[in-house]
């Protein structure tokens, strides 16, 4: 079976730094899964002029590799691939021809800014590219309508859409897999109607700090369902963390345990938020944000302290009779700690 490593939206803007690292990274997963094939659907590069800089170490890149490397124009580097530019003796521009690799046939639909009916007319007149005999495989750049995306889960994008399109414009059409690129957040898999399937990988390293968890590509064999295949690439880590203060936790305790787990390649966004027990704990509010910076120091994009000590409200006799009434109640112990909350904030907003 013919293997495929499907990635996109790399965004290379510097020699040697962590989107590069992430496109070496690649490479090497390409070599040690013994695949046939590397796309790349679209925004390889950050801008144009990153294409013109870069090529010649791309090309080092893609030297002596034992697989095909192909590559669409997305709309950050549409016209990166303009003339006839060399990027390696095994690397394919896509952007007419189809290319042919055994019993697989794959068409590429570079970014154009194009949408609605032209759109689909382009798409539509794939049909005369496509054969029955072969497993057909499309690769684009763009903006699947078909679901609730946000603008940020497409990189820093503003409002404008990028080549839209839906699942149906594919109906009709004798496609396997439309391997997509444009959609940085997550991996996102869809069946279309045929059968095929319709795969969002996700950036293969953080580009944006909305694009958090550990990045993935897409590694799988054709003639089987997409494969999730996780990458030790930089990315951005959200550790949010809501301290209680009924429990028998100090906060510094809880933050370290969640940076030993970090990731290596991984720059946390911490939230500390909730209600601290100064008095239970022996450490005012500055006490803990100083011991806690103690751990994070180099290792946060952002840190965000939105912690408060309760201790003078927990001895308040309002608050005491409120919590023995609610306790008398048959309430869940979720339930009793949103009812406790919203009693410390109107103690708290009323001065008591």
């Amino acid at each position: 079976m013919v293997k495929i490593l499907h990635t996109a939206d790399i965004h290379l803007r510097e020699y040697k730094d962590e989107r590069w690292e992430a496109l070496e990274e690649l490479v090497e997963i390409g070599k040690r899964n013994k695949v046939a094939i590397v796309t790349i659907c679209g925004d390889l590069f950050d801008k144009d002029i990153d294409a013109e800089n870069l090529r010649p170490k791309i090309r080092e890149v893609f030297s002596n590799i034992p697989f095909k490397v192909l590559i669409i124009p997305g709309n950050h580097d549409a016209d990166s691939y303009k003339g006839g530019m060399y990027f390696g003796e095994d690397v394919f521009i896509l952007t007419n021809s189809p290319f042919e690799y055994g019993d697989v046939r794959i068409v590429g639909v570079p970014f154009e800014p194009i949408q609605g009916q032209n759109l689909l007319g382009k798409i539509r007149a794939l049909k005369e590219t496509l054969t029955p005999e072969k497993k057909n495989i499309l690769l684009c750049h763009g903006e699947l309508l078909d679901a609730f995306f946000s603008r940020a889960d497409f990189g820093d994008e503003g409002e404008e859409r990028y080549m839209p399109f839906k699942l149906s414009y594919f109906e009709g059409l004798n496609i396997d897999y439309v391997l997509a690129g444009h959609f940085h957040s997550k991996f996102d898999d869809r069946r279309l109607k045929n059968g095929g399937y319709f795969v969002y990988p996700g950036s293969p390293v953080s580009i944006t700090q909305r694009e958090t968890g550990q990045r993935k590509v897409n590694l799988f064999e054709v003639g089987s369902p997409p494969q999730e295949y996780l990458l030790d690439t930089f990315h951005y880590q959200a550790i949010p963390i809501k301290l209680d203060p009924f429990k028998e936790e100090n906060p510094v305790e809880i933050v370290q345990q969640h940076f030993e787990k970090l990731h290596p390649k991984a720059t946390a966004i911490l939230t500390v938020k909730g209600y601290v027990n100064s008095e239970k704990i022996q450490m005012t509010e500055q006490d803990i944000v100083s011991q806690i910076k103690g751990i994070t120091k180099g290792k946060c994009a952002e840190e965000h302290y939105e912690l408060s000590d309760i201790s003078r409200i927990l001895e308040n006799d309002l608050f005491k009779s409120f919590t023995n009434k609610v306790k008398e109640g048959d309430y869940t112990e979720e339930k009793e700690r949103q009812l406790q909350d919203i009693a410390i904030k109107a103690i708290m907003q009323a001065g008591l």
